[in-house]
């Protein structure tokens, strides 16, 4: 790939060279990851043998404790090795719906937003904000953002389907405790190496005034457009672009993905998953709960894991949730590498 790469002629066809570009820096990142946990183990053995040679428990003790976190790392590599499903490297759109409740529901829904942006800004991925409905009161009623980085599909997927939150609602002058739900979505963003053929007479096309905050002529002109594919009644809206022709054309990838997610969860016969997908977004369909009173705890339904780190999940830190989804779907539990250490 360095050879390929320092080829004069490989620009003549941007597309492959992007791509080979973009793999060949995977693989980089990929190696360069495995001989920093090498170099690492083997200077804290040598520290923990130092240590004990001097009597100095200290050493002995920061080393291990720095071992612990290394396996946490080889725990997250272990897993990011199993990305390699056919879209699992691409960027990723991120749809988030409020469910029934009105206020409740979207002010969660923005919640929501919020915690998978900071989870994408502290994995250093870029975020776009393609569209934003806003809810009536406070909060969104449904919102799209196409999160790019590597692996962004790969790690995201396990996040769909209904989320759970539990709380006193600051918008209830008697202070009673609310259960409020809404749903995420996620959908790769296909590049020009995946083909999915659309019949334009199966789209129909709106066009209406983007909503929010977006400056005069975003609000003024009908540039928001929004796709409906009438087989599978599938709908994408895109508001970002201060033009319309920028708006459909956008919309459009968006539906290609929306198809090529189908197409890839029907290969992997993930039929119960698409009936989930479909359902009410409510009691009985949800993959986390989010507790904030009476008590602190955030728990995935599907592998059992929680934390009463309420404050943190909210603030983005979901790789633990991520990581036994992952596992759990690899090999059916949770792999030996991210067990507690003793």
């Amino acid at each position: 790939m360095n050879k390929l790469a320092e080829d004069p002629d490989l620009w003549n066809d941007p597309q492959k060279a992007q791509k080979l570009m973009q793999e060949r820096t995977s693989l980089e990142d990929s190696l360069t990851g495995i001989g920093n946990v090498e170099r690492e183990l083997e200077d804290q053995i040598g520290m923990i043998e130092l240590g004990e040679a001097e009597n100095d428990q200290a050493v002995v003790n920061e080393s291990e404790n720095a071992l612990k976190t290394l396996k946490k790392e080889v725990a997250r590599r272990e897993l990011e090795a199993l990305l390699s499903g056919e879209a699992d490297r691409f960027d990723t759109y991120l749809e988030v719906h409020a469910g029934a409740g009105g206020t409740e529901s979207q002010d969660w829904a923005q919640m929501l937003l919020r915690m998978y942006a900071r989870w994408a800004e502290k994995r250093g991925f870029k975020i776009e904000y393609l569209e934003e409905t806003p809810g009536e009161e406070a909060g969104i009623k449904s919102a799209t953002i196409q999160v790019s980085g590597h692996n962004a599909y790969g790690w995201l997927k396990t996040e769909a389907g209904v989320h759970r939150l539990v709380r006193i609602s600051p918008f209830d002058s008697n202070a009673r405790r609310h259960t409020s739900f809404s749903s995420i979505a996620i959908f790769p963003v296909v590049d020009d190496s995946i083909k999915i053929d659309i019949k334009e007479s199966d789209v129909r096309t709106d066009t209406m005034r983007s909503g929010g905050a977006g400056g005069q002529h975003v609000n003024k002109t009908e540039s928001a457009v929004r796709l409906t594919h009438v087989p599978t009644g599938v709908a994408v809206v895109c508001q970002a672009g201060r033009s319309q022709h920028k708006n459909r054309a956008q919309a459009w990838d968006m539906l290609r993905a929306r198809l090529y997610e189908i197409e890839l969860k029907k290969r992997e016969e993930q039929a119960a998953a698409d009936q989930a997908a479909k359902t009410d977004i409510g009691w009985g369909h949800q993959i986390r709960s989010y507790v904030l009173q009476p008590y602190q705890m955030v728990k995935d339904l599907r592998t059992g894991v929680q934390t009463s780190d309420t404050s943190g999940v909210l603030d983005g830190d979901l790789d633990e949730f991520m990581a036994a989804t992952l596992a759990q779907r690899a090999f059916g539990s949770t792999p030996g590498a991210i067990e507690d250490v003793d």
